[in-house]
Parts: C-alpha cells; sequence; structure tokens
C-alpha cells in the first residue's frame, strides 16, 4: 500500500514512472504498475488544471462510516483518490452512479455536483489528492 501511495503522489507532482512493459529489468528490486491513466474524470468530463501562481497540493485520509454520505458536494480543482478500504458509491447530478471498491482509483468530477455514500457494512477509506491553489478552497459543499 506504501508503494501505491508513493506513485499516487509521484503522479500528481508529474513525476514521470515508467509503465507496464516500459518497466523492463530494475536491478533494485522495485516494480512500477500503471493503476490508472485518463484524460478525463469519472463521470467523463475532460481533465482541467487550475492555472495559479499559487499551486497546492493537499493529501487526505477521509472515512466514511457504515451508512454514511459525504453530503452534496463540489470540487473547483481536480481531485485524484484510491479507495483503500471498504466501497464507495458515488451519485452525480443527472444521475449517473458509479460504484468504487478497495484499491480503486478514481478521478473527482470538476464543478459537478455528487455526493459519496457508504451503501455498506465496513468503513470507506479514502486516500485523496487535491490539486489546487493556495487559498482556493478544495470543496464546495451544496445544499
Amino acid at each position: 500500500m506504501k508503494i501505491a501511495t508513493a506513485l499516487v503522489g509521484l503522479l500528481l507532482l508529474g513525476i514521470p514512472v515508467a509503465r507496464g512493459a516500459d518497466v523492463g529489468e530494475n536491478p533494485s528490486g522495485v516494480t512500477v504498475r500503471e493503476i490508472l491513466k485518463t484524460s478525463v474524470t469519472a463521470d467523463g468530463e475532460k481533465l482541467r488544471y487550475p492555472v495559479t501562481d499559487r499551486p497546492e497540493v493537499t493529501a487526505v485520509e477521509i472515512e466514511i462510516a457504515p451508512g454514511g454520505r459525504t453530503g452534496l458536494h463540489s470540487h473547483p480543482v481536480p481531485v485524484l483518490a484510491w479507495v483503500v478500504s471498504g466501497t464507495l458509491t458515488v451519485e452525480y447530478e443527472g444521475g449517473l452512479v458509479r460504484t468504487f471498491a478497495a484499491g480503486d482509483p478514481l478521478v473527482e468530477t470538476v464543478t459537478r455536483r455528487h455526493e459519496g455514500r457508504n451503501l455498506g457494512t465496513v468503513s470507506v477509506r479514502l486516500l485523496v489528492f487535491y490539486v489546487g491553489a493556495e487559498g482556493t478552497p478544495n470543496t464546495t459543499k451544496r445544499p
């Protein structure tokens, strides 16, 4: 898990890592497995990075108890997440519903309202990275 976390961090920082067949032999014993490569968010929206002279990356761990929900919200910045445990169900404005299980990566939608729910019996734990700007909120709660 620590390797996966480090790889997600490297990808967010734009540090190139070898992929699949490109890895070849590595005398240090490091194996790299591409987990996600996409140009769209989980709901199909084209990725857009903030234009800023004050970039900021924030990493958080989020836990959602069984029966818990995030509340309706949106993100003004790109969000990458890794489901560490449990199963997360995300309902997007417009009716799209996606489910992400432990080990799944996801790129959250930017600007589209959505709500994460834990419909299971164990806690959902997420490792979340926000690619934003200093002084800009990563999440906007919506009524």
